[in-house]
């Protein structure tokens, strides 16, 4: 039998007693309350506010009370570029179906369409934002939840643009079925831990379209992140979970599809890497199964850079890029096993799906092209296949134990 305290009984009442009382208010151009900044002044605990179509010219609106605040059609609140527009500071905050638009900018404050400070229990859902400095603003809050937005900035250079959707110090955040566009960072995490990114199309960002820093068993599955300047970079973190995701067309002199710098004890399963200058590039990170994933016309599938140990490629497809891996160590402490490669030459005379020769997947051009970047336009030629070859039976540049002994005949299904 369960046991409550009596402060929890007590909580129990007074909530719900504020609910059997909350009422409507109604803001509009014809009512008795025109502005949402009125009917929140005048609103009680738990009380929801509705915002009738229209255009509302507010700046710095905070909640301070918990409220559900509704729109009708998609009023559209108009912050003039002049600040930031609505500040959450209570507990228990919902706000949804509203259009806001022209957030300030500011080369000193971060100002942002909504910002959540020190709250919890709040709910941003079918919110639409445009013309923005920063999206929405998490900060030292959990316990949230992000739906449904549509968050489209404008941003050109980096210095003087946002993030579509930032946490910062916060637990506990769901984020998910949100499209952003045209910021600097998609979705910016720094601080922030047992967050969960899902179903969300990150898209034409200048820096990442979702970036890590500091975070901690956060999981993110299920997101497209495409043409942005680079997919997703997860950077001194641990126990990322990334399942399930779709990288496509990150391309440029220094991007790829996933960065990961100083991470270790992660799970990279089930993702696609198609068309990015660089599928995963690696630094300094160790522990990570790579399982189930689809490498298909990258540049680079995989780029492994120092410090990477006791990492395990298992059962992944590595198809028509240019580069299966790029390795610029000659030590190897990472397993690579029962992957397909369309490089594969090799033959299954027992016909157990299993090629009978190992596959050395690092070319000694790979070696090269790093070194010396010029020498790419050499790639198709026959004098490259010929010192591939005398790497492959004598390695001397690459690790000579970094071998898929049971590369794959046909391509792994999941």
């Amino acid at each position: 039998m369960r046991i409550f305290s009596k402060h929890s009984i007590i909580f129990f009442f007074v909530i719900s007693n504020a609910l059997l009382y909350a009422q409507k208010i109604e803001v509009c151009k014809t009512c008795p309350i025109t502005a949402l900044t009125e009917a929140i002044a005048q609103a009680m605990d738990y009380d929801t506010i509705l915002v009738k179509k229209g255009t509302y010219k507010e700046k710095n609106i905070v909640i301070n009370k918990p409220l559900t605040i509704v729109g009708e059609k998609y009023p559209v609140i108009d912050g003039e570029l002049q600040g930031e527009i609505i500040t959450i500071t209570a507990n228990d905050v919902t706000i949804d179906g509203l259009f806001l638009i022209n957030v300030g900018t500011s080369y000193t404050e971060d100002y942002a369409a909504i910002r959540v400070r020190k709250s919890k229990n709040f709910v941003i859902q079918n919110v639409v934002l445009e013309k923005l400095f920063f999206g929405i603003y998490i900060e030292k809050s959990s316990h949230g939840k992000i739906y449904h937005n549509k968050i489209i900035g404008n941003a050109i250079e980096e210095y003087n643009s946002g993030n579509g959707i930032q946490l910062w110090y916060s637990n506990h955040i769901e984020i998910e079925h949100n499209y952003v566009q045209h910021v600097r960072d998609g979705i910016y995490l720094e601080f922030a831990n047992n967050c969960l990114i899902k179903n969300n199309v990150s898209s034409n960002n200048l820096r990442y379209g979702l970036h890590f820093m500091f975070s901690n068993n956060d999981i993110y599955k299920d997101n497209t992140f495409q043409n942005n300047g680079a997919g997703v970079a997860v950077m001194f973190s641990k126990k990322i979970k990334m399942f399930n995701n779709y990288f496509k067309d990150n391309w440029g002199t220094a991007s790829y599809g996933l960065l990961l710098k100083e991470i270790n004890d992660a799970e990279i399963i089930g993702n696609t890497f198609e068309k990015n200058t660089t599928g995963i590039n690696i630094e300094g990170s160790n522990r990570i199964v790579y399982k189930n994933n689809h490498f298909k016309s990258n540049g680079w599938a995989l780029k492994v850079r120092g410090a990477c140990y006791s990492n395990s490629f298992l059962e992944n497809n590595f198809l028509y890029n240019s580069f299966d891996i790029s390795y610029n160590s000659k030590v190897n402490d990472n397993i690579f096993d029962r992957n397909f490669w369309s490089n594969y030459t090799g033959y299954d005379l027992d016909k157990n799906g299993i090629g009978d020769v190992p596959y050395r997947p690092v070319k000694l051009f790979s070696y090269i092209a790093n070194r010396t970047p010029e020498t790419i336009i050499l790639l198709r030629s026959l004098f490259i296949d010929i010192i591939d070859f005398s790497e492959k039976v004598s390695p001397v540049f690459t690790p000579d134990n970094l071998l898929d002994n049971n590369p794959l005949i046909e391509k792994t299904k999941w």
